[in-house]
């Protein structure tokens, strides 16, 4: 009998194959005593465990294949980084001599007090990255603990075998980038979010993906057939003929028009009235810019900064330098055909910036703490360094600086005299730079966005964060397994302020850009176009599929409707119209 399941599709796809669970959950961790004389021996027990789960990953990462997203390296790259971190190494074999217990209890101990950390910060993104911590902390305990998870053996004769669908608890980025090369169907998982490490590699390798699947491995057999819908984020079990006759006509259909999209890659991204929109993508790495240039990106819409302050080796007590930042972003800027928009800083008091220090205390609600634009202006000196070497890098392609979580004009005007300050020692100094740096905001807080025909007349640009603006808007957290049902892009009110937003930035003349997951997702393009939304910012691997749906829509026609969508405040109603903006016109 067919079984319907339902979690959250984070890879688009449909794919029909067999279940292979992917064994080994939770692991049970012993803690014992260490008698004095044997602790020397414990501290070498862990360095051996280390240092295999440091040979695992330097395999994995040779097998990687040129031309892969950067990002896929990017994840072992920094499990690497991690294996060598204080944080892991110096700071388990601390516990084990001090408190004479067993390297598996001391690593759990080590594991939890970090995952605490990370779980106290607000940026959905940056909180996910708990997840290296786990998957970094598991391949060691399982070294201890002598069970090692060993992934299934490709069929004998992978042409006529039925492709894997792999179910587990959660896979390691390690294990999927393995998988993927044995030709997984697809992956589900019971635990994870659209941010999780799952998703991003799922995405990025095209694999169809389902997470947060609540009891998938006890409700699923190991060899029975299912099909998975990355779009809607179900599964069927032991599907029948009907459906299968369904979905792989559906298959057939999106494989058709995947394959069509590489002849898109030059083509502008011009609308049939003849409106043109400009396509532009989400990075971290300066690989990531030449792979999205392939893809047919014009530009960065968004480059994140964070991490060049996170996972400090060998520098856990000190943040990055100006020279550091500056070579930093001179790399990835040169690397860019087209314009760049780098984001400041966007950690906070609640966040662990290196292994062992912070900037503050954490707050009890770090949500509405000293986070991002707030922490910078109250750290001149932090701000001041990062500053210096955004300046200095824009004497090497087309820069401009993003401030987030900006919530008033004030705080705006208070950054913006910071920067132009900066500018000033500069140029006394005799350093080079761009003759003009634009300067814009981030809408992401619902005060900006009600503000935004104040804040227009002072920014350069702006670019909605649609991830942060929908939840601080509908007060749930996306990442959280218990309200995530709740985070709903087209809630009436979510609608309402980014259509403030692009009016706003209409009226005073500047660009407005999103640089949110909803601009990457081809459901919401036509609507987008329709709120009159003209630069969309995305993860590379979609720039393709919103090309496609740009090129076949008539954008006069859309905003018609999309003024019928706005009028209505009843969620339910904004759904039943969504399905106008489907027909392609």
């Amino acid at each position: 009998m067919s079984l319907w399941l339902s979690g959250i599709g984070v890879s688009r796809g449909i794919a029909i194959g067999r279940v292979q669970k992917l064994h080994g959950g939770d692991l049970e961790i012993p803690e014992y005593t260490l008698a004095e004389e044997n602790v020397g021996a414990e501290v070498t027990r862990f360095f051996a465990a280390q240092q295999r789960a440091r040979e695992q990953l330097r395999q994995v990462r040779a097998q990687i294949p040129d031309g892969a997203p950067g990002e896929i390296a990017a994840f072992i790259d920094t499990h690497l980084l991690m294996l060598d971190d204080r944080s892991l190494g110096e700071a388990v074999v601390t516990l084990i001599r001090t408190n004479r217990i067993n390297a598996e209890a001391a690593l759990k101990r080590q594991r939890d007090s970090l995952i605490a950390v990370f779980e106290q910060m607000e940026d959905a993104y940056l909180r996910s990255r708990k997840d290296d911590v786990q998957h970094v902390s598991a391949r060691i305990l399982r070294i201890l603990l002598k069970q090692e998870r060993s992934l299934p053996a490709p069929a004998e004769d992978a042409a006529a075998a039925e492709p894997n669908i792999i179910v587990a608890d959660d896979i390691t980025p390690a294990d999927i980038i393995l998988l993927a090369q044995q030709g997984v169907a697809a992956f589900i998982t019971e635990y994870g979010g659209p941010l999780s490490h799952t998703a991003i590699l799922a995405r990025s390798y095209s694999i169809p993906a389902i997470v947060g699947l609540h009891g998938a491995r006890r409700l699923l057999r190991d060899g029975e057939a299912v099909i998975v819908d990355g779009d809607l984020g179900h599964a069927l079990a032991d599907p029948d003929e009907q459906a299968l006759a369904f979905f792989r006509s559906k298959r057939a259909g999106q494989l058709a028009r995947r394959a069509a999209l590489s002849g898109l890659r030059h083509k502008p991204a011009i609308s049939r009235d003849g409106i043109k929109i400009k396509l532009l993508a989400n990075i971290e790495l300066s690989e990531d810019a030449a792979h999205a240039a392939e893809l047919g990106a014009e530009g960065v819409g968004l480059y994140r900064t964070e991490f060049l302050y996170m996972n400090r080796q060998g520098n856990a007590d000190s943040l990055p330098t100006e020279d550091e930042q500056y070579e930093a972003y001179a790399r990835v800027v040169s690397s860019v055909k087209g314009p760049i928009t780098i984001r400041t800083l966007d950690l906070g008091a609640d966040k662990q910036v290196d292994s062992g220090s912070r900037l503050g205390p954490t707050p009890n609600n770090p949500a509405l703490g000293l986070r991002a634009i707030r922490l910078c202006l109250k750290e001149p000196d932090l701000f001041r360094a990062q500053v210096r070497a955004l300046l200095r890098a824009s004497a090497h392609g087309d820069v401009q600086i993003m401030l987030p979580m900006i919530s008033s004009v004030a705080e705006f005007r208070q950054a913006t005299a910071f920067i132009a300050a900066t500018r000033e020692q500069l140029i006394g100094e005799g350093r080079k730079m761009a003759a003009q740096v634009p300067v814009g905001a981030m809408i992401e807080v619902p005060a900006a966005a009600l503000a935004a025909p104040w804040l227009a007349q002072y920014a350069s640009f702006f670019s909605i964060g649609t991830n942060d603006l929908i939840q601080y808007t509908l007060a749930i957290d996306r990442v959280d397994d218990e309200v995530n049902y709740l985070y709903d892009p087209l809630h009436p009110a979510v609608l309402q302020l980014i259509r403030m937003t692009i009016e706003a930035g209409d009226h005073a003349k500047i660009s407005v850009a999103m640089c949110g997951e909803m601009a990457g997702d081809p459901r919401y393009t036509r609507l987008l176009l329709g709120l009159g939304l003209t630069e969309f910012s995305m993860h590379p691997a979609s720039v393709l599929e919103v090309k496609r749906i740009i090129i076949e829509s008539d954008i006069g026609v859309l905003r018609q409707q999309a003024r019928k969508l706005l009028a209505s405040g009843d969620a339910g109603v904004v759904s039943e119209l969504m399905r106008e903006f489907g027909s392609g016109v």
